[in-house]
């Protein structure tokens, strides 16, 4: 197996922030204070890691795109989304770091909108440690490849030479449709079984385990 990468993309939640708990507690209530029919925390946590209008798609797929999509956004303007301060997993910032100072290159793919990403990047401080970020809202959301190929594509580098870091099932079908290889994380939302299914190469405790993985090439 070759570890001779030149970029790291990553994932943002579940992946390099633990927000899973979060994002699915902040859409429970959004949901219930605008009136949709309510749903489970499994169904939600299921979809953690799609761009917001896939996940109020697969969540509600009887009612009215429009109007579910209207609703949450008229509830998102009025009390913002998430309340919670962001933060990194343990580790995962002096991860990021190193991985820098080893002459990789940082991106982020993430199903987060600009404003939500631009927002736990401030929180988190993180901003600089990434050429490039690609948000849901601004390319076509995964599971599709091409906030991979936007990627690629801005900073010249081979799909060979790419690897994918994600928590879910859908980070790893994005990379395999990009032609990269992606690394799953135990961190996340998805099992281990569903992610090497999915196509993840090797699975890894977290991002700390990342720098080791590579360097074991």
């Amino acid at each position: 197996m070759s570890r001779d990468y030149e970029l790291i993309i990553f994932d943002w939640d579940g992946t390099l922030m633990d927000s899973a708990g979060e994002l699915i507690g902040t859409l429970q209530q959004a949901i219930q204070d605008t009136g949709l029919p309510e749903r489970t925390p499994a169904q939600m946590r299921e979809l953690v890691g799609l761009g917001i209008q896939e996940v109020l798609g697969r969540l509600f797929p009887e009612l009215d795109p429009a109007r579910v999509r209207d609703r949450i956004s008229r509830y998102r303007r009025r009390y913002g989304w998430p309340r919670a301060a962001p933060r990194l997993f343990e580790g995962a910032r002096e991860a990021l770091v190193h991985l820098g100072d080893q002459g990789f290159e940082l991106a982020v793919a993430t199903g987060k909108n600009r404003r939500g990403l631009d927002r736990a990047m401030r929180a988190t401080d993180s901003k600089s440690l990434f050429r490039v970020t690609r948000c849901a809202d601004e390319s076509v959301p995964k599971p599709a490849p091409n906030m991979i190929g936007d990627i690629l594509l801005r900073t010249a580098t081979e799909p060979e030479a790419a690897l994918m870091v994600g928590d879910t099932e859908y980070d790893m079908v994005m990379a395999r449709a990009a032609g990269i290889d992606a690394v799953a994380v135990r961190c996340g939302v998805h099992d281990e079984r569903r992610l090497r299914r999915a196509g993840a190469i090797d699975v890894i405790d977290d991002v700390r385990a990342l720098p080791a993985w590579l360097a074991d090439g």
